[in-house]
């Protein structure tokens, strides 16, 4: 059964998805965790898994390692991987095994199966390595995996018109891709974070199982938004729903480097986008995440990474989960502060009882992952591994479990997938095996995969 991400509605209706340590909700017992998979680095193994997993009715996982593998021209640039319900893991692919990695590097994202048990999924690097408004490390690929382990390109971006930098697939009941790059696009919008020298403010496409690619839009830079980000949502009529990190309002979220704090958009089958919402990076939020959780009565849920109470991590906030009505009414439904979790990095999913599930990847037990604050590119953030939380749509937040940064993992850097009972599955940054010097960052551990039961 494919489990097409995402699109879990709180009603239960699926639209294009299969259905399938903190304090806990008084009366009920607490959730069993359980350390699936420890990941070990090169040359056998992948490292630091980064987006979410694709579980079958089987109970079978499919993800993919930002790094480790044993690639044929060079090692270490990421593996796709599948995990049975024993907890074995299979390598199924290492990237960069064909020449100037034109099969891709860095699998930041999901992967697709079809009917067939082909798997599909993008790379944010590799592929066209010469182009320069990629800076030498590649715009990216979209690929297909067959049963047999033989993974063919079927896109590679140029970084152009195209887009550049993919991440999150989405796939219709046809078998077509959709997708977004986070640049790329127009060019001539500039760069949207300058922190970031690549040019373009990204598309969102669409892409049969040939290849073929059609742009649906492409982002101006302006009130529209830059840099859509992870994964798309859709409606039972074709609309199309996601989220920008930057611009919107240019006036907004300066004080962070850049331009505009992103927008919550809606894309009809026409082509028309309309933003729905602009954040301003205040008790709102700012870097929004997908993917978004839709509900019968049309209402948007989803978490930002930053923003909401600016005391926490200051100045950039611990993030914030929101609703946005289909009347363009915007409510911050939880403001995160440390101990209940921090940076959420990715959007939420829904159960059929009006729940939502999520990850932040700082917070909780404060005497938990000091290092943290240390790391490179980590911006400074509440002493903690991360969580899972439970939602209500009244924003009643549930800590699920607590990470250690033990063997348990830390980081947690997924939407969890949840299975026809409710459990709950995910995969973390680091934590688990420390000897593993792979990926990242040395002597932070190379990640794990794990189980949560609710009982």
């Amino acid at each position: 059964m494919k489990r097409f991400l995402p699109v879990l509605t709180l009603s239960g209706l699926c639209l294009l998805t299969a259905c399938g340590g903190g304090m806990v909700e008084q009366g009920a017992p607490p959730p069993t965790f359980q350390t699936l998979h420890t990941f070990t680095g090169i040359p056998s193994d992948g490292a630091n898994p980064w987006n979410d997993l694709l579980l079958d009715v089987n109970g079978t996982l499919y993800g993919t390692t930002s790094f480790g593998g044993g690639g044929v021209y060079a090692t270490n640039m990421g593996t796709a991987y599948t995990l049975n319900s024993e907890g074995t893991e299979t390598v199924l692919y290492s990237f960069c095994s064909l020449a100037n990695c034109a099969d891709g590097w860095l699998p930041q994202s999901n992967v697709l199966q079809d009917g067939q048990g082909n798997l599909y999924g993008v790379t944010l690097f590799g592929g066209n390595m010469t182009s320069t408004n990629c800076t030498n490390n590649g715009c990216g690929v979209v690929y297909k995996l067959d049963a047999s382990g033989h993974l063919t390109v079927l896109h590679t971006f140029t970084g152009g018109t195209d887009g550049n930098t993919p991440q999150g697939l989405n796939m219709d009941s046809a078998g077509n891709l959709y997708g977004i790059t986070f640049f790329g696009g127009d060019l001539n919008c500039g760069m949207p974070n300058p922190q970031y020298a690549l040019p373009g403010c990204g598309v969102v496409y669409k892409m049969d199982t040939s290849g073929n690619e059609t742009v649906l839009y492409t982002f101006t830079g302006g009130a529209d938004g830059a840099s859509p980000n992870t994964y798309l949502t859709f409606d039972s009529a074709g609309n199309i729903y996601g989220v920008t990190n930057f611009r919107g309002n240019p006036a907004d979220c300066t004080q962070y480097g850049q331009t505009g704090c992103g927008t919550v958009f809606k894309l009809d089958q026409t082509g028309k986008l309309t933003t729905l919402y602009t954040f301003t990076g205040l008790a709102d939020g700012w870097l929004a995440n997908g993917p978004l959780v839709l509900d019968a009565e049309g209402n948007l849920y989803g978490a930002t990474s930053y923003g909401g109470s600016l005391t926490c991590m200051p100045p950039n906030g611990c993030g914030v989960v929101f609703k946005l009505t289909p009347a363009g009414t915007y409510s911050v439904l939880h403001t995160f502060t440390g101990p209940d979790g921090a940076f959420p990095p990715m959007g939420l999913i829904g159960d059929g009882n009006g729940n939502l599930y999520g990850v932040t990847e700082w917070g909780g037990n404060p005497a938990d992952c000091s290092w943290s604050a240390a790391l490179p590119g980590v911006p400074p953030a509440p002493p903690g591994c991360g969580v899972v939380f439970k939602m209500d749509t009244s924003g009643h937040e549930t800590v699920l479990y607590t990470f250690t940064g033990l063997s348990d993992g830390a980081a947690p850097g997924s939407t969890p997938a949840m299975d026809s009972q409710g459990n709950l599955y995910g995969n973390t940054l680091y934590g688990g095996d420390f000897s593993c010097t792979t990926g990242f960052h040395s002597t932070t551990g190379c990640g794990t995969v794990y189980e949560l039961k609710q009982q």
